[in-house]
């Protein structure tokens, strides 16, 4: 079984388990906290705002629904056609579209950017989520999307991060309910270097033109009852005007 096929299987396992609904998984917080904020940053950095956009690992699609809202063509892919049942369920007026995508190979990105032409591409949370040998072709696909217009968002848990969820993982009453699945399908986050993220974008041929740090907003809450919110790095990334 090659690691794509493992990390696949592994996701699709995990959303054929997900309940529907907004909020049903860890990371799917409402868009005003995440995407929202998001945007605000990548914003400033377009060279065409009615280029596409790529929902890059789009899950159950409620980014990519406020996404749609905000650029003219909206397209949500992921590797695990189970997310993307999630998705279509919870789009019935059709905002975006959505299909499957393996984005470490090469083929598939290159034939969706004959398709579309540059695009504009968010991405969040899936260089820690995925396999060590798929980051760097990760990174290619996001560059052979943007093609010479495209910008791409992308934001990745810290290195700070990783504590934090050991200590949710470890604690007396066990991991919260929402972290429970994703432990349980062998999809540990937190794995990549803050150092790591950068040069993947760079080796891909791409420019980090902006980047910073804020927190990651999840639907879980402590035991006290606090909001959770795990701390993460974003960049901004294209070619050069």
């Amino acid at each position: 079984m090659s690691v794509t096929s493992r990390y696949r299987n592994a996701w699709e396992g995990f959303w054929r388990e997900a309940p529907g609904g907004t909020g049903a998984v860890f990371w799917d917080a409402e868009p005003d906290v995440t995407a929202a904020v998001h945007v605000s940053l990548l914003e400033p950095h377009l060279t065409d705002p009615g280029l596409p956009m790529v929902d890059l690992g789009c899950g159950n699609g409620t980014q990519t629904r406020f996404l749609a809202g905000r650029f003219p063509r909206v397209l949500g892919t992921d590797i695990a056609e189970a997310a993307l049942v999630h998705a279509r369920d919870a789009d019935p007026a059709g905002l975006a579209r959505y299909r499957r995508l393996d984005a470490s190979e090469k083929t598939e990105a290159e034939a969706l950017h004959a398709e579309l032409g540059d695009a504009n591409v968010y991405m969040r949370g899936v260089l820690h989520q995925c396999d060590p040998d798929d980051r760097q072709p990760l990174a290619d696909t996001l560059a052979t999307l943007v093609g010479d217009r495209g910008r791409a968002f992308l934001v990745e848990l810290s290195e700070t991060a990783r504590p934090v969820l050991g200590a949710l993982a470890q604690s007396p009453s066990g991991p919260p309910a929402k972290l429970a699945p994703v432990f349980r399908h062998g999809l540990t986050p937190g794995e990549v270097a803050d150092a790591a993220v950068p040069e993947y974008l760079r080796n891909a041929g791409l420019t980090v033109l902006a980047s910073g740090e804020l927190p990651l907003a999840t639907t879980e809450f402590t035991a006290q009852g606090e909001p959770i919110a795990l701390p993460s790095r974003w960049l901004v990334a294209g070619r050069p005007a």
